[in-house]
């Protein structure tokens, strides 16, 4: 048993398996849970098994979602991916350019948000009276 993410080389491939409408989420094998748990945090489910050898996990978009909408998950994804420096492949049929626009957009924002004011210093407490001649 092996994956694409192994046969390739790359952090993650998103690809639809072959045959079916499952949009898979491949790591390498061994992929450090920082990985792992960003695919959950970005809406893919965690799937494993178990095996003599390694312990295989993969992701997959969830099942009750549309095909656009798997899609749309899928391009979403990278851009956060990338930006956590991490090397994605995502094949042409399921990126939306829309979609992958405004989730850059929405890092950029995130990223780039608007400090508040800070509040002006209070007196210091050491400063002595001062005196009237």
């Amino acid at each position: 048993m092996g994956n694409r993410a192994d046969d390739e080389g790359t952090d993650v491939e998103i690809y639809r398996k072959p045959f079916t409408d499952t949009v898979h989420a491949d790591t390498p094998t061994g992929a450090p849970e920082e990985l792992l748990a960003l695919l959950d945090r970005l809406g893919f489910e965690r799937r494993s098994a178990v095996t003599a050898g390694p312990v295989y996990v993969w992701h997959e978009a969830p099942a009750h979602l549309t095909e656009d909408e798997k899609k749309q998950l899928a391009t979403r994804a990278v851009p956060a991916l990338i930006t956590a420096g991490y090397e994605v492949f995502l094949p042409d049929y399921l990126f939306d350019p829309v979609v992958y626009q405004q989730a850059v957009h929405d890092i950029r924002t995130r990223q780039v948000r608007p400090q508040p004011p800070k509040p002006a210093p209070a007196a210091a407490a050491t400063a002595s009276p001062r005196r009237t001649p």
